[in-house]
């Protein structure tokens, strides 16, 4: 079967530039191609039939031979040959030789040429999720800028554009009461790659504590250079993030690092959450001091490591309540930012 063509769009050419643009591998293509015509031969003339793709780069050619094997008495027409057969087409040919034939252009061309374009077709799509996986595998963990491109006003998804291709923002992964126009820019957390063919090629939030984190790293640079660290982080979306730091350098503070001058960096990072409230915490290895911390705005009188993972804090009656925060809330952060079981009473 031949393809050949003499104008600058030709077969092979094409696959050139669709690894140009698309950035699919040629080699890729070629070997979904090449099992998309065995496939179309063996649909045509019998899925016994042996056959053979040869791709001709320097004649721009596309061969297809159909292998089989020389026999004195044919029982299997798709895979045998008779002698007298055999030696019409090569007198040198003998009993037993594995053989190939080439496929005659007519006998093949329009089925070819219909699996070539299914497969190109579904190649492509193929291709450029793998090469978005890819993309976007390198971005796991980490924040991008997307720009809105549509809103579904029946699920509240959000469509955005990525700079590596289209992604949806799940409703349940945006920070609560969050509304979006088109064209508005944002920064997501790349939170999982799926590696599958079906399915979402990346979950996208806006809610995960690991956006939290990384604006922290990205905008405070004593964190960036390593002088300050991020011990842990607890959040809840939309309402409150409890973040723990401590610095590498004696003579830098890490609270007043990531607040900044008259409060600009947090500032900066609590606009892009739409306003959530954030603490800083100040991280220390003896857990109790730690604890007493987390707990902030609170004012603790004393913890007791009561187990393993397990505490009892001791406050004023009147801090109680703001110790445990509105449906629990501060309590609950705390706890996430220790990972200790924290039980808080009034003296």
């Amino acid at each position: 079967m031949s393809t050949k063509k003499s104008s600058k769009e030709s077969f092979l050419n094409a696959l050139d530039l669709l690894e140009k643009e698309k950035g699919i591998p040629k080699e890729y293509m070629l070997e979904k191609i090449e099992a998309a015509l065995v496939a179309a031969y063996h649909k045509e003339y019998g899925a016994g039939a042996n056959v053979r793709i040869m791709f001709d780069f320097e004649k721009d050619d596309v061969r297809v031979f159909q292998q089989k094997t020389v026999v004195q008495t044919v029982t299997d027409p798709e895979t045998e040959i008779s002698l007298e057969d055999a030696k019409a087409l090569n007198k040198r040919y003998t009993l037993g030789k594995l053989i190939e034939i080439k496929v005659k252009p007519e006998n093949f061309r329009r089925l070819s040429t219909a699996a070539a374009k299914s497969v190109i077709i579904q190649s492509i799509r193929e291709g450029e999720r793998r090469v978005m996986q890819e993309a976007y595998e390198s971005q796991r963990e980490e924040i991008i800028t997307a720009t809105v491109s549509k809103i579904d006003p029946v699920n509240g998804n959000v469509v955005l554009e990525t700079g590596t291709g289209r992604a949806v923002l799940l409703k349940g992964e945006q920070i609560p009461g969050e509304t979006f126009e088109v064209d508005d820019r944002i920064k997501v957390f790349v939170m999982e790659v799926n590696k599958e063919s079906r399915g979402p090629l990346v979950t996208l939030s806006r809610s995960h504590s690991g956006l939290v984190r990384r604006l922290f790293e990205l905008e405070i640079p004593e964190i960036t250079d390593g002088v300050v660290m991020i011990k842990s982080v607890s959040r809840e979306a939309g309402v409150r993030s409890k973040v723990a730091v401590y610095s590498r350098d004696e003579n830098v503070d890490p609270i007043g690092a990531c607040i900044g001058n008259r409060g600009m960096r947090i500032g900066g990072i609590v606009e892009e959450l739409r306003g959530e409230k954030i603490d800083i915490i100040p991280y220390s290895e003896t857990p109790e001091e730690f604890i007493a911390a987390a707990l902030a705005p609170a004012r603790v009188l004393s913890v007791e490591l009561t187990g393993e993972r397990t505490c009892r804090v001791l406050v004023d009656p009147d801090q109680l309540s703001l110790a445990i925060g509105r449906e629990g809330l501060n309590a609950r952060l705390a706890a996430r930012l220790t990972g200790f079981k924290i039980d808080i009473k009034a003296e």
